[in-house]
């Protein structure tokens, strides 16, 4: 057996579905960028929260303001996505990622009122989706936003209980030191 196919897990066909939609969703957002395509993916009173930020929508017409104007447009050109795991259930998928880009546009729905400042992020991102009836029902979008912050320079990490692109770094490599935060006391 190679490692290869020991490595990829066995889904279900109900899970690939859910898979597969997820994955047109995501490639509607991120690289076809088409807000109309992406409203295909998901029931008509869908929702999508970024839980730190609040943004986000409920039902078509909130998510094509926010898709078409605040989230689709607003992102960086070097947006990057770095897979860690999935893990799909009957009507449930969690994605854990790294979410990379450079702050060099506004970004109303993840920055909210913030110039952008031409620095990097690279931050863990966990999206918990709910389907039903066949599409996306519901998003909840997890970061750390003081690791934002940090990392762009608007919160100082001196003093605070709080880290940078270190988190990042941690989730892809788990043999990194550990309590470095604790130590720093």
């Amino acid at each position: 057996m190679s490692e290869n196919t020991a490595a990829r897990p066995v889904l279900t066909p109900d899970q690939q579905v859910l898979n597969d939609l997820w994955e047109e969703h995501v490639r509607d957002e991120f690289a076809i960028r088409d807000t109309e395509a992406t409203l295909r993916t998901m029931v008509p009173d869908a929702y999508v929260n970024h839980v730190p930020v609040m943004t986000g929508g409920v039902g078509h017409g909130a998510l094509r303001r926010f898709y078409s104007q605040l989230f689709i447009p607003q992102m960086p050109p070097d947006t990057e996505i770095v897979p860690v795991s999935r893990t799909i259930g009957t009507d449930r998928l969690v994605d854990e990622m790294i979410f990379r880009f450079t702050h060099t546009m506004e970004m109303a729905w993840m920055l909210p009122g913030l110039a952008p400042t031409g620095k990097r992020v690279e931050i863990p991102l966990v999206v918990i989706v709910h389907f039903r009836n066949g599409k996306l029902a519901h998003e909840h979008i997890y970061w750390d936003q003081a690791s934002v912050l940090v990392q762009l320079g608007f919160l100082a990490a001196s003093g605070l209980p709080v880290a940078g692109a270190q988190t990042a770094q941690k989730v892809l490599h788990p043999s990194l030191p550990s309590n470095e935060l604790i130590r720093r006391t």
